[in-house]
């Protein structure tokens, strides 16, 4: 059954200005590691702050028999499609979701000249876009259309991966930004916790007696969008789509250890579908659900995630679950030591 998940205030005296930090622009990974599971790792002890420092292929260590591992099994669309106006203007498309058969959410940039009944054209006319609507928020709503009748195929033939702004280097496989279990394409963006892993590790972590099971949340962009406003609860979370399986709720909820969620994504939806005893149900639909500190964790008893960028929502997610003292304590340590961070950057397991 499909549901929405809506997000429920917390009263809090805390400011976006209270997550931020310095960060050289040196330390913003440009390219990935070498090997996946071959980074950088941080561990930290939620409680206490406590550090060790590893590599992420001794993730295994901190992993025990009856732990459920839950992976989130989106693959990021060739979501970046550059077109131009009637006039010859250049224009950017980026989708944020499917509506429905060729209609899409998107952002157009520059949006200011782009309104309803404009078209757009790709490639040499092969691929065009009608704007039929401007959202509140600024997101267009297009309808595409190809020569051949095979949209998704010019999409995807025209496309190209949306990096992150701050990704500026092109010097890599392109598919070292998926992860190597990523099944479902529709996010716009990476759900980056996961790509440290390799299929070889994944294999050693089952072998030790770790369930390992996959939900699915399509990122959007309204997890990485700036948070504009003084106060961090004023601030409004984009919903995104997500589905947990029967399969995946039954393993959850018989575990015999702990839930770890990778990334915040996966975090995100198990927080959406648990109960305040940790059970967690089945069910699909949207999650617009903003954890920052004071908000009370039901599900996750650990979570595996990047370093994220100052004053977004992200870092108020992890020190949600742990301290916002922890936390800038630990991304303080990481810039002392040059941890390579964001979405290529090392990672980060707080327990």
């Amino acid at each position: 059954m499909s549901e929405t998940i809506k997000n429920v205030p917390i009263n809090t005296e805390l400011l976006t200005s209270d997550f931020y930090y310095d960060l050289p622009k040196e330390l913003i990974a440009q390219t990935p590691s070498e090997k996946r599971d071959l980074s950088r790792l941080m561990v930290m002890d939620r409680k206490s702050g406590e550090l060790e420092h590893r590599h992420f292929c001794d993730i295994i260590d901190y992993l025990n028999a009856g732990d459920v591992l839950v992976l989130n099994r989106s693959k990021v669309m060739p979501a970046r499609l550059i077109g131009r106006r009637d006039t010859g203007a250049a224009v950017e498309v980026l989708l944020l979701r499917r509506l429905e058969d060729d209609r899409w959410e998107v952002i157009v940039r520059p949006g200011r000249k782009c309104r309803p009944s404009d078209k757009i054209i790709f490639g040499n006319g092969e691929l065009c876009a009608v704007i039929n609507e401007i959202k509140e928020d600024g997101n267009r709503i297009l309808t595409f259309t190809a020569e051949n009748g095979k949209t998704d195929d010019e999409i995807h033939r025209l496309g190209e991966m949306p990096l992150p702004p701050y990704i500026t280097s092109r010097a890599f496989d392109r598919e070292r930004y998926q992860t190597v279990y990523a099944k479902e394409e529709g996010s716009a963006a990476a759900p980056t916790a996961g790509l440290h892993f390799t299929d070889e590790l994944l294999k050693k972590i089952a072998a030790k007696g770790v369930k390992i099971v996959t939900v699915l949340l399509h990122v959007g962009l309204g997890t990485f969008r700036p948070v504009k406003e003084r106060e961090i609860q004023s601030h409004t979370m984009h919903s995104e789509w997500f589905s947990v399986d029967e399969e995946a709720a039954d393993s959850i909820n018989n575990r015999k250890g702990k839930l770890i969620a990778v990334g915040t994504t996966s975090c995100r939806v198990l927080e959406s579908v648990s109960d305040e005893n940790g059970k967690i149900r089945a069910g699909d639909g949207e999650t617009a659900i903003y954890i920052y500190p004071g908000y009370k964790f039901k599900a996750i008893d650990g979570l595996i995630t990047n370093f994220h960028l100052p004053e977004s929502t992200l870092i108020m997610l992890v020190s949600a679950f742990s301290s916002r003292e922890n936390i800038l304590a630990a991304y303080k340590e990481a810039v002392k030591k040059k941890y390579r961070f964001f979405s290529f950057g090392d990672a980060m397991f707080i327990r």
